[in-house]
């Protein structure tokens, strides 16, 4: 993700925005959600990759969803573009999930998805056991699933997670290196 969108606005306009929006006001999360809009479709897009389309859920509804799920009607404390991505990231896991587990048990079989960065994966994977995987790699290694989601979900890259996560570049890569390979074992069924 670039942060081509934040630079549309110079810094002191942007912080106020931010400010703002953790204080409730209307105006201003119109206005960053107007901002980032673009991008949490393309986050939508690529998340909703593969088989997903037999969801019936398309990229606008799942980051309609997920606004409505992450506003709540309440303010929230977010400080940056990063931090608003981490949170969509994760508000929209749990939306797709919860779709994923609706049609799965309406017996219309599994959803699989594509991660061009899981080399280790055979094309496609189930997107509702990859997500059992990643909450068992968060009960073992709580840092390296949070990455692993915000890469996923959110399509951030490691600066961006090191600044999110605030950990050196250097240890965010070294935990996405492991994270990833321990899911594309579980996922691949290897012990």
């Amino acid at each position: 993700m670039s942060a081509s969108t934040d630079q549309s606005l110079p810094m002191s306009e942007l912080a106020r925005l931010w400010t703002d929006f953790s204080r409730g006001d209307i105006a201003a999360r119109d206005r960053l959600l107007g901002l980032y809009y673009t991008e949490f479709r393309r986050v939508a897009r690529r998340i909703l990759s593969g088989d997903s389309h037999r969801l019936r859920l398309q990229p606008t509804d799942l980051v309609h969803e997920a606004i409505v799920r992450l506003l709540g009607g309440s303010a929230i404390a977010v400080t940056d573009r990063t931090h608003l991505l981490s949170l969509a990231a994760r508000v929209m896991r749990n939306t797709l999930i919860d779709e994923v587990r609706k049609h799965h048990a309406a017996k219309r079989g599994t959803v699989v998805t594509l991660w061009p960065e899981a080399e280790g994966l055979a094309g496609s994977f189930d997107l509702e056991l990859f997500d059992l995987s990643l909450e068992r790699l968060a009960r073992i290694e709580p840092e390296g699933a949070r990455i692993v989601e915000l890469r996923f979900f959110a399509g951030m890259t490691l600066p961006e997670i090191a600044a999110a996560l605030d950990l050196s570049e250097s240890t965010v890569q070294r935990r996405w290196r492991t994270a990833r390979a321990w899911l594309i074992k579980e996922l691949n069924g290897s012990d």
